[in-house]
């Protein structure tokens, strides 16, 4: 498979590990959709993108909603000739206490982390299927999805049903030729993280930082995880090499949690 020219959709693509893949699969060859509810920062990588000699559009949607993921992928096809790669990333983290966990914050974690990647699945494949396409699918689980952590509840659940969904889809959609995998992060230097630190600052009376270092401290590779290491195993399961491979979640994080 030449990927030089193939269409790969990017959610959650505004920042982060998502701006991290979009400009790791636009280095590969690919050309990229971008989607994410922060249309502002999405133009700022789609010129990072042009700038790498590579096409790129954009699109807003609120992807926990299944009639915008449908319409996003039809964009992406429509505007950039094709529709080879899903990167169902987007997500949130919530840092709370099972004990305090509200049935709002619960519905959210589950619409957006869970929501999105189920109607990403469905609507890719469908897509894939329309066009006569062998796709990929490659979702955003975590190491939270391969072991629960404490006042991260609601975001383990979420992050292990990305799991399931992701065995359960490779198993349906194999006599397809799409295939199915997940990636699973460790402790990334990123916003989200920032957030989660300050979060548990104000929940466990924690110096600002000392949770992140904690958790740093316990990688066996020394430092935390950049998007650019989430973007090469994600390059990998864009990419033919991995053509054999579906129904992971693979693990990059450093050495953290050992499966």
């Amino acid at each position: 498979m030449s990927i030089d020219g193939k269409v790969a959709l990017v959610t959650g693509a505004a920042q982060g590990i998502g701006r991290g893949i979009a400009l790791r699969l636009a280095r590969d060859g690919f050309n990229l959709a971008l989607v994410d509810l922060k249309d502002d920062k999405l133009h700022d990588v789609k010129k990072e993108i042009e700038a790498l000699g590579r096409k790129a559009t954009t699109f807003k949607a609120d992807l926990s909603d299944r009639d915008q993921v449908i319409k996003a992928i039809d964009h992406a096809e429509k505007e950039l000739g094709g529709f080879d790669v899903m990167v169902n990333n987007a997500g949130i983290a919530q840092v709370n206490p099972i004990a305090e966990v509200t049935p709002k914050e619960f519905e959210q974690m589950m619409n957006i982390n869970v929501g999105s990647v189920m109607w990403g699945i469905q609507a890719a494949a469908a897509k894939f299927k329309a066009i006569g396409t062998k796709g990929k699918i490659i979702s955003a689980s975590s190491i939270a999805g391969h072991e629960g952590f404490a006042m991260l509840g609601t975001y383990s659940a979420s992050k292990f049903a990305v799991r399931a969904l992701t065995q359960a889809a490779a198993k349906e959609y194999a006599s397809d030729g799409i295939t199915v995998n997940a990636y699973c992060p460790g402790v990334v230097g990123t916003d989200m993280w920032v957030e989660i630190d300050e979060r548990f600052a104000t929940l466990t009376g924690a110096a600002k930082g000392e949770t992140y270092e904690k958790y740093v401290n316990g990688i066996a590779l020394g430092r935390a995880e950049t998007p650019e290491d989430v973007a090469g195993l994600v390059s990998f399961l864009a990419g033919p090499d991995s053509d054999y491979i579906t129904g992971q979640a693979i693990l990059t994080d450093g050495g953290m949690v050992y499966r």
